[in-house]
């Protein structure tokens, strides 16, 4: 496509070649409902003395399945914060994930707040936006690698790494879960303290900035999992 810097009739074109539907129906179940759920503070202190940090809403937890906001998943669906087994809701249609290719590099680029996973010609084979540092914290431009991938993380505070911790807290160990500082996964880099992860706030991906690690979605985080392996190159890029 010439590039015009407009969506003009070529664009719109384009995207009307995809004619897979934006909506699908999802039927709450009885375990949506049980959950369980429950409401996690923003202390680090107190999280840490939580079982497990799991969703705090049924909205959270189809949200995160479903790839949206609680809002948005509200707005297409009043009163769905009220509803019961059985309840029809309108949802993203995600598409069914196919088996995923091995990756022979990733590839973050702080410019673009992008995480790219290439195969060993140098192929694209996925990107997904990512948080990659901060003006304290910045993104350890250079070439590392994966050392291990942990599902389910526990996360040890340690408040001495933090530049903004309250001065009043101690180290700590938070139990894993969806809401864990870093969500579902961790990708373990041979830069000590630094990985690829997930986040218990979708909505700051690629907006907020992070402690100097390559911060994604959950479900984003999952699916590079199941692509790299220990010993992966990783280049993190200006």
């Amino acid at each position: 496509m010439p590039v015009t810097g407009e969506a003009d009739a070529a664009t719109w074109q384009a995207l009307a070649a995809d004619t897979a539907p934006v909506l699908a129906e999802y039927t709450v179940t009885a375990a949506d409902i049980a959950g369980p759920y429950a409401s996690i503070p923003d202390d680090m202190m107190a999280q840490a003395q939580l079982p497990a940090l799991g969703y705090g809403s049924l909205l959270e937890a189809l949200g995160e399945r479903f790839h949206a906001s609680p809002e948005l998943l509200r707005r297409l669906n009043p009163g769905a914060a009220e509803a019961k087994a059985g309840a029809v809701l309108k949802v993203p249609a995600i598409a069914p994930g196919s088996t995923p290719a091995k990756a022979a590099r990733v590839v973050v680029d702080r410019s673009d707040s992008v995480l790219r996973l290439v195969d060993g010609d140098g192929h694209l084979l996925a990107q997904y936006p990512a948080s990659t540092g901060s003006e304290h914290d910045p993104l350890p431009i250079g070439e590392w690698k994966i050392v291990a991938i942990a599902p389910d993380p526990t996360f040890h505070y340690n408040p001495g790494l933090f530049w903004d911790a309250d001065p009043a807290h101690d180290k700590g160990r938070l139990a894993a879960g969806p809401n864990n500082p870093v969500g579902t996964v961790w990708i373990d880099l041979s830069k000590p303290h630094y990985g690829i992860h997930g986040t218990p706030e979708p909505r700051g991906v690629g907006k907020r900035q992070s402690h100097g690690c390559i911060r994604l979605t959950n479900w984003d985080a999952t699916r590079v999992a199941a692509m790299v392996g220990a010993g992966v190159p990783v280049t993190l890029q200006e």
